[in-house]
């Protein structure tokens, strides 16, 4: 068994300092003050500390010096907003044109207006129609200087203050002045832009059918409105950006037209059939045109002034596919001239004509050159004299070359006056004969003479030009009975072919009279007299000639 050990541990417990004195009463200087007790396993203890005594005296001064500091900041703001107030600075917080105006001389507040207003765009508006202009475009001018002396003096109200404690801000009205004037001249000059034309009710043929249109209100800008708008909100208009345009309803003068229906439909009696006459190839061709075709290329209309008869055209780009399409099947270098065409169509229907007749033309054609080709061998062949086709080749010269493309005129060219329909004069070279056709019927076969060898006369075909009872050729010194000029040997010469009776030299010799068909003349066609005679009454101007071969 194992005997405990006993620990002993002294304790040091301050006392007090205590006199101590002797037996005399007298104190002893340096008594100890400290006592040393032993303790069994005694732990250290903290030892009481002395209580520190409050100061209240402190929190007293630090008061009075945060009151000292907010007082004397307050007479700082106080005296710096005094200083705004009493100076020519715009006071903080106030806005104009939704610019802060704060701590600005009237002067820089002004100046800072004038730039903005001039930097501004206004919106014209109508349903999607927007016009962005400038201010000074309406005639609306900011007074800069007047808006920023609002600003001074609204800064200093009582009302002021009310309106920056509701709602944070001090809005002055910016003043804007109207030239009604220049508004009214800007918005006269851009009206036509958003005018409308009323429709009046109307007609319209539809598959050889009358229907009728309902009439459509139109509208226009109503200026004296529209400015008087911007009269009266202005400093609005300018602040927002926008002003409605005023637009006024425009009624049609026509919204009835059923008067007029059976008017119209008694236009769409007439068939018409077109009749088209190549006179070069003496070929003709037909179309029948009903009101179901030729009615859709009419646009009807009501004169508000005549109430017993409307009126129609004939729209050519609605005919013009109809005549395309014709066109194309005439095949290569032939056509319809659209413009005559449609004369005469126009006249069919205004005259309820049935039958019209139309001429086919042909442009000029390109040939190439083949071995052995001469200008008057291609004139010979193509049937136009060969000083024509020289001169539509002015680059060309004397020489051809083998695959060479020359230009080849048109025949039309020799055809200048209207053709006479029903009549028809064809001459042979090679069998020097002449045949007269009257509405596809021969009406009279003669001999004819043609031109020698070294002044033949042209094949192709020509047409009766001029009538002379007794023509002189001066370079052959002949007078030439019943003269019918038909061609011009060569483009802007005075003199011409054609068909004469024999003639005379010097008005005695008749020349030719046992030579009648065989060549004989100098390019011209010589009948006798007796019959050149006939046909000088009968082939008025413009009857075809066609000179075979």
């Amino acid at each position: 068994m194992q005997t405990s050990e006993l620990k002993t541990q002294f304790f040091r417990r301050p006392i007090a300092p205590q006199p101590v004195v002797n037996e005399a009463q007298t104190p002893i200087q340096n008594a100890p003050t400290e006592l040393w007790f032993p303790v069994a396993n005694a732990q250290p203890q903290a030892l009481p500390q002395p209580a520190r005594q409050k100061r209240p005296f402190l929190k007293y001064i630090f008061l009075a010096a945060v009151l000292l500091t907010l007082f004397t900041v307050g007479l700082i703001v106080v005296a710096g907003a005094g200083l705004i107030y009493m100076s020519d600075l715009v006071m903080p917080g106030v806005q104009a044109m939704g610019i802060d105006l704060g701590r600005m001389t009237q002067n820089e507040a002004a100046a800072l207006l004038q730039n903005s207003s001039s930097q501004q765009t206004l919106r014209l508006v109508h349903d999607e129609t927007v016009w962005l202009v400038s201010p000074a475009d309406l005639g609306l001018t900011l007074d800069a200087a007047a808006t920023a002396k609002s600003a001074h003096a609204y800064g200093r109200t009582p009302q002021a203050w009310v309106e920056f404690i509701k709602t944070g801000t001090m809005a002055v009205e910016p003043s804007w002045v109207l030239d009604t004037a220049v508004a009214q001249t800007y918005l006269q000059n851009r009206a036509g832009e958003l005018a409308i034309e009323p429709v009046n009710a109307g007609l319209v043929i539809e598959n050889g059918q009358v229907a009728t249109t309902p009439a459509a209100d139109g509208q226009m800008l109503n200026v004296a409105a529209t400015v008087a708008a911007l009269a009266q909100s202005g400093a609005a208009v300018a602040q927002n950006g926008e002003i409605q345009l005023v637009m006024q309803p425009v009624a049609p003068a026509i919204t009835d037209v059923s008067g007029f229906v059976a008017q119209a439909e008694a236009l769409l009696a007439t068939t018409i059939t077109i009749q088209a006459t190549d006179p070069v190839q003496d070929e003709s061709v037909s179309w029948v045109v009903g009101p179901q075709v030729w009615g859709s290329w009419l646009s009807l209309a009501v004169d508000p002034a005549n109430t017993t008869q409307f009126n129609w055209t004939l729209d050519p780009d609605k005919a013009a596919q109809f005549f395309a399409e014709r066109n194309a099947a005439l095949g290569e270098n032939r056509y319809l001239d659209e413009a005559l065409a449609l004369t005469a169509v126009t006249e069919a229907i205004k005259n309820q004509q049935e039958n019209i007749s139309l001429r086919i033309y042909h442009s000029p054609s390109q040939y190439v050159v083949q071995s052995g080709d001469t200008f008057a061998g291609i004139g010979r062949k193509v049937g136009i004299p060969y000083p024509w086709i020289q001169a539509a080749n002015p680059g060309v010269g004397d020489a051809l070359t083998v695959g060479q493309s020359i230009t080849i005129p048109s025949p039309d060219d020799l055809l200048p006056y209207p053709v006479v329909d029903g009549k028809r004069i064809v001459v042979s070279i090679s069998q020097q004969r002449a045949w007269v056709y009257e509405n596809g019927e021969l009406k009279w076969e003669w001999l004819a003479s043609t031109g020698i060898a070294s002044s033949p006369t042209a094949p192709g075909v020509f047409q009766i030009q001029t009538h002379e009872a007794n023509a002189y050729a001066a370079s052959w010194d002949l007078w030439m009975p019943s003269f019918m000029g038909i061609y011009q040997p060569a483009p802007n010469v005075e003199f011409m072919n054609g068909f004469h009776g024999f003639p005379t030299r010097d008005g005695a010799n008749l020349l030719w009279t046992n030579n009648l068909g065989t060549p004989v003349t100098y390019g011209c066609i010589l009948l006798s007299n007796e019959n050149a005679a006939q046909l000088y009454e009968w082939a008025e101007q413009g009857v075809i000639v066609e000179i075979l071969p």
